[in-house]
């Protein structure tokens, strides 16, 4: 599982544009958190992360996750595609780490991380108990799906990075289902669209 949510910074450091959201706190939240590609992907092929370099993000900003994460709940898919708990925040940040499963009798003992086969509110309960006041992310769209269906959900948080990807996992994929609206949580205007503005990078 690469739970490394949030890019890593190696261009310069950015200012904070009005647009951006007000710093990421600890209350016991469900946050549903990924970095996102402008066309809606969360990962590549198998859920390759490779793509997520290159990009700068807010100083500080992985230290406000790290310091406000108390736990992490993941889906099997993404687990084994790397089943590495030190890859949650490339190694920043450690705590307990649990992977849904309908099969935990053939996941490989890890330190850090339990195998849940459970239904996906019970497994908030686990996740919440455990992070002792601070907030569970929720790193798999499946997961993240079906808890906004039964609203398990307090926020969705992303950072939506310049790059198309054209394929991969989905954030959120539910063909026949309805639309889900949504409230913007910084601003007034909770209704607002986002305006981003972009220019194609020259390839080669």
């Amino acid at each position: 599982m690469d739970a490394s949510r949030t890019p890593r910074r190696t261009g310069p450091a950015v200012r904070r544009s009005p647009a951006d959201t007000e710093r990421q706190t600890a209350g016991a939240k469900v946050l549903w958190h990924f970095t996102m590609s402008l066309d809606g992907f969360v990962a590549g092929p198998n859920h390759s992360m490779d793509w997520m370099t290159g990009f700068s993000v807010r100083p500080g900003l992985v230290e406000e996750y790290t310091g406000t994460t108390g736990a992490v709940l993941g889906g099997r898919n993404g687990w084994d595609a790397r089943p590495d708990a030190a890859a949650v925040y490339g190694g920043a940040w450690k705590g307990p780490l649990f992977v849904l499963t309908h099969h935990p009798e053939d996941a490989r003992p890890v330190d850090g991380v339990t195998f849940l086969n459970c239904d996906v509110a019970e497994a908030v309960r686990i996740g919440l108990e455990a992070a002792g006041g601070k907030n569970l992310e929720v790193f798999s769209p499946t997961i993240g799906r079906q808890l906004l269906e039964r609203g398990l959900i307090d926020e969705v948080d992303l950072h939506i990075v310049p790059v198309l990807l054209g394929e991969g996992i989905r954030l959120f994929d539910n063909p026949g289902g309805v639309p889900v609206r949504l409230e913007l949580l910084n601003g007034e205007d909770r209704s607002a669209a986002v305006n981003l503005r972009y220019h194609p990078v020259a390839i080669g």
